[in-house]
């Protein structure tokens, strides 16, 4: 995947763990709850995952700039 999938992903996954751990806690359902709050870290890690590639890209570029500059 992309960078911006691994970030739009995340962002979607953390919503959705928020919204289920909001409903568990408003019919007391500690499964539910539970399983937000796994889907909410999911999230976490795929932004991470999105970022980390941009910073991978990033430094990638400004070295090939930097090759090509000296050529």
């Amino acid at each position: 995947m992309s960078s911006t999938t691994d970030k739009a992903s995340g962002l979607a996954n953390e919503a959705i763990g928020k919204a289920k751990q909001g409903i568990g806690s408003a019919v007391g359902s500690d499964k539910l709850r539970v399983e937000g709050a796994a889907q909410e870290l999911k999230g976490d890690a795929q932004k991470a995952l999105g970022n980390a590639k941009d910073a991978v890209k990033d430094g990638a570029n400004k070295t090939a700039g930097a090759v090509n500059k000296n050529m």
